[in-house]
């Protein structure tokens, strides 16, 4: 059983892997490099987090960090609008189809909500089978194409800038759930 937890500065080094192991491959697709991290659209989901507005937090079982969920503001491949954060989630593959991924999003969804943010966004390809887990918890596309889809989630928080028909969709896209 997973302990969900806020993640600790000291493990925001760990977000890099997360973020890699997020990269959705078709079945049968081989992983690309893990030098695709390198790449600015993708560091900028992680390089120098821990910022304000920043939130993660992770799944940890025997002592040892299995998910993550993270978000922050930022003009990503979810970019629904000023004032919402983009959240990106992975769970180790062995650690997979047992609600851990639920439980981070269901925390961070939480955390986000007690900060006051007014929404979640991400981006998610269409066949990747988290697109199905963010539906469950509410979230809806608000653009997309025939790959992939922008999807967001009113939290209720107190930022009117980002209310009202602020969501703007992006014309980029991530591959990660």
């Amino acid at each position: 059983m997973s302990r969900i937890r806020e993640m600790l500065p000291g493990e925001y080094g760990l977000l890099e892997e997360f973020l890699y192991q997020a990269i959705h491959t078709e079945p049968g697709e081989p992983r690309p490099p893990r030098s695709v991290t390198a790449d600015p659209a993708l560091r900028a989901y992680v390089e120098g987090f821990g910022r304000t507005g920043d939130v993660a937090v992770c799944a940890e079982e025997g002592g040892e960090v299995v998910g993550a969920a993270w978000a922050r503001l930022m003009r990503g491949y979810g970019f629904a609008g000023d004032g919402v954060p983009e959240l990106a989630v992975s769970v180790l593959s062995g650690h997979r189809g047992r609600g851990v991924g639920t439980a981070l999003l269901s925390s961070l969804i939480e955390r986000c909500s007690e900060l006051g943010y007014p929404a979640l966004s991400l981006s998610v390809q269409r066949s990747n089978p988290a697109a199905r887990l963010y539906e469950r918890l509410g979230f809806q596309e608000v653009s997309g194409d025939d790959g992939e889809a922008v999807m967001t989630l009113p939290l209720g928080g107190r930022d009117e800038s980002a209310q009202g028909g602020a969501l703007r969709p992006s014309s980029d896209r991530l591959h990660i759930p």
